[in-house]
């Protein structure tokens, strides 16, 4: 049985961390959705009162309120914790060089990061986001520099093609650069087009696979009904969460009906959808640590008994099947009995590994 304090290695590294890391996205009042100083305090100390040492952040969450708190809250106890921060995003409107993937843009916000989480070193750098235009050597080369100087630990790299990320560790394994150890991905019951390639992938080449937005941006709550698919959107990520969950496209037909059958799940079990939502992301073999975010102490709480949540196999198919989604080409082709044949020559091949 998993406990929170039971912790993973992550990736192909001997970092040890928790099963499920502490989003902070909610960290501030900035967008208008966040939890304010106070209850953020509380649900960091009860996150970490309870075993919990892997905490989750970026350069730009809440404008940079979210790397602050966490700074002020690990005072004392920054060495037990695993703090993961990521560069990416612009930090400067209408300065091109504030964001993007690039050397300049890395380092200032490293720099920036350092001063506003309070040490001298961040345990694990992640790139955010793809910008399809950095070359991925001066990615790397300047990942490695980071590293070299001891201001970063170690390097992971969120919402970016697989294909783009093989080529990156391929070329980091073949130049004796700090490979990549981490990878972060949307994975959710409505949104599970990461087992394709990514997951996979990330098996393979030793990233362990850290889940955002477990919960759907809220939707697998079940706190949205079919009236809020009329929430007019804006890209902007202040305002609501409503917002963030209809712009992220998590709020849909199809998203509502899987958060249906994730509440009579949770009804058999008693649980609640939340638990049960986490819990599955948590069978995925390649999945580290679920990243659960919580605007409240009480949110925390409830998030973190998915530990406690045990499927039957009736319970697994009946979500599966709803949340199920084509894995296209070539995986669909190559499942096909015509396409096993003929590759295994009529053998039947009994796998070992």
């Amino acid at each position: 049985m998993t406990t929170f304090d039971t912790y993973r290695l992550l990736g192909r590294s001997g970092l040890r961390v928790s099963p499920l890391a502490l989003g902070t996205m909610t960290f501030g009042t900035d967008w208008g959705w966040g939890s304010d100083k106070d209850e953020s305090r509380r649900v960091f100390d009860a996150y970490v009162e309870r075993g919990g040492n892997f905490v989750d952040t970026a350069s730009q969450y809440t404008e940079g309120t979210a790397e602050t708190l966490v700074g002020e809250f690990a005072a004392g106890r920054r060495e037990q914790l695993v703090l993961a921060t990521k560069y990416s995003m612009a930090r400067r409107p209408g300065d091109p060089n504030s964001g993007g993937n690039h050397r300049k843009s890395m380092v200032q916000s490293v720099e920036a990061s350092l001063r506003r989480l309070r040490t001298d070193h961040i345990d694990l750098l992640y790139l955010h986001a793809w910008d399809f235009t950095t070359p991925v050597e001066e990615i790397l080369r300047a990942m490695d520099d980071l590293v070299r100087m001891g201001k970063v630990l170690y390097v992971g790299i969120s919402d970016t093609p697989a294909w783009q990320v093989s080529r990156m560790q391929a070329i980091a394994d073949l130049r004796g650069w700090s490979p990549l150890i981490a990878l972060q991905i949307e994975y959710s019951l409505i949104e599970r087009t990461g087992e394709r390639d990514l997951i996979p992938m990330g098996r393979e080449l030793g990233l362990g696979v850290i889940p955002w937005s477990p919960l759907g941006s809220g939707v697998l709550t079940g706190k949205y009904t079919r009236a809020d698919l009329t929430h007019e959107v804006s890209a902007d990520p202040s305002g609501t969460r409503k917002n963030v969950a209809a712009a992220n496209g998590s709020l849909t037909e199809r998203s509502l009906g899987i958060a249906e059958v994730v509440k009579r799940v949770a009804d058999e079990l008693g649980a609640t959808p939340s638990q049960v939502a986490i819990a599955w992301t948590l069978l995925e073999p390649g999945v580290t640590a679920p990243i659960v975010g919580a605007r409240t102490l009480a949110q925390l709480e409830d998030n973190l008994g998915a530990l406690d949540v045990r499927f039957s196999d009736a319970q697994r198919a009946t979500l599966a099947e709803a949340s199920a989604v084509d894995l296209g080409f070539p995986h669909e082709f190559l499942r096909r009995p015509m396409s096993r044949g003929v590759i295994s020559g009529g053998v039947t091949l009994e796998l070992t590994r």
